[in-house]
């Protein structure tokens, strides 16, 4: 006997959802390097598929990367290291077309003491003109790794650098974990 109840309309919505809100690409679970590069070549099918421009292409795939780093290095939610010797980092990515542009969002947990530092680093990016990121960029790329940080600290800076509009972030406290917050970001390429 079967514990699954036959699919319903409600069952087949989410296809729909996506469809409707243009979305190109959609992961939510674990990410590692070997994940990140399987889906890195899915992005950039999508992406050609889906008729976005070479130079649109290009920040989309970069900034797809950096996101998904991000989470490899900074998400809290992990599990023990998978086969590549990698931890396995909770997340989720996705990217959608609308008018505005094509959407990027972003959200792991993160550690709660850590959002001072995070908020510190993002702030920042919301007032600085194009030219004040890519002087800042190119200080970075001069300067030495922050001890705290698992490259160069560029990611933020990079997409920034290649969104349209400002950054936008927010920290989401879990009530269920309180060590564990959640972080979101918004770019728009």
């Amino acid at each position: 006997m079967s514990v699954f109840s036959p699919l319903s309309d409600q069952d087949c919505a989410f296809f729909d959802m996506a469809q409707q809100r243009n979305v190109i690409f959609y992961h939510m679970g674990y990410f590692s390097h070997s994940i990140v590069a399987a889906m890195a070549e899915v992005v950039k099918l999508q992406l050609e598929v889906s008729g976005v421009s070479g130079p649109t292409r290009r920040k989309l795939f970069s900034s797809f990367v950096e996101l998904s780093q991000n989470i490899i290095h900074y998400s809290s939610d992990s599990l023990p290291p998978g086969p590549d010797s990698s931890a396995l980092r909770q997340g989720a990515v996705c990217i959608t077309a609308n008018p505005e542009g094509h959407l990027m969002l972003c959200a792991n947990p993160i550690a709660t003491c850590d959002v001072g530092a995070l908020r510190e680093k993002l702030e920042p990016l919301r007032d600085m003109t194009l030219e004040q990121i890519k002087l800042a960029y190119k200080a970075s790329l001069r300067a030495e790794t922050p001890i705290d940080s698992k490259g160069a600290g560029l990611g933020f800076l990079t997409m920034a650098r290649d969104a349209s509009a400002p950054l936008e972030f927010a920290f989401h406290p879990r009530a269920d974990e309180p060590d564990s917050t959640l972080f979101c970001l918004k770019a728009i390429i």
